[in-house]
């Protein structure tokens, strides 16, 4: 063993600043999806959207619960109870919240998308997919959900062409992409940069957004 080897075998690497991504693929959501989206459908043809990052498309004001119907209920009780699994105090120990919920929901179409931005205000944020247009099938439709690194650009702008090897080392720099499905929960911290890449279906692409404060 040289000793190149033999110190690169005693180093330890602690992965500190780590962003937790919790996807999560609800199980049998086939029925809460149907409901949501009778419900989301019915909401568009009704009422005129909002604009705040989305490029195109429809959005609702963020009373999503309050008409949401018992889908949203059960929709959102289980995102409080992802977020109490994945909460702690300072110490580590589990920390019980009173979590205060927003939600909205979109509607997008061929050409539409997000631009990026954050949740100022919020803890948790996250996103659940009712209808993903065809893009579970056919991940050439776009849609992605795209994530920004956080620790900033200057990496891949002094030496694009290297990373560092260690898991999760690779992306420094740059972005991260999670293609949707029918029935997946992305929950994710507030503060991260995220957008939605367009997409280039010619269905419709149907998701419920939401914040989890204190």
């Amino acid at each position: 063993m040289s000793q190149t080897t033999q110190t690169r075998a005693q180093v330890q690497i602690r992965q500190l600043f780590a962003t937790p991504i919790a996807v999560l693929q609800v199980p049998n959501a086939e029925r809460l999806c149907a409901e949501l989206k009778q419900a989301i459908l019915g909401r568009e043809a009704g009422h005129p959207g909002t604009q705040h990052s989305n490029l195109g498309g429809w959005q609702s004001d963020t009373d999503f619960a309050a008409w949401g119907g018992p889908a949203a209920t059960a929709l959102l009780d289980g995102a409080r109870r992802l977020a109490d699994d994945l909460t702690c105090d300072r110490r580590g120990r589990k920390a019980q919240v009173d979590w205060k919920v927003n939600a909205w929901a979109n509607v997008n179409r061929s050409g539409h998308g997000n631009e990026f931005h954050t949740h100022p205000g919020c803890f948790w944020s996250g996103v659940f997919y009712v209808d993903d247009g065809g893009i579970g099938a056919d991940p050439a439709l776009g849609g992605e959900f795209e994530i920004q690194d956080p620790r900033g650009v200057a990496p891949a702008m002094y030496a694009p062409t290297l990373a560092i090897a260690t898991s999760g080392g690779t992306a420094m720099g740059a972005c991260e992409m999670l293609s949707p499905r029918a029935g997946m929960l992305i929950l994710f911290p507030s503060w991260l940069s995220h957008a939605v890449r367009p997409y280039r279906g010619s269905a419709t692409r149907i998701s419920v957004a939401f914040n989890l404060s204190v």
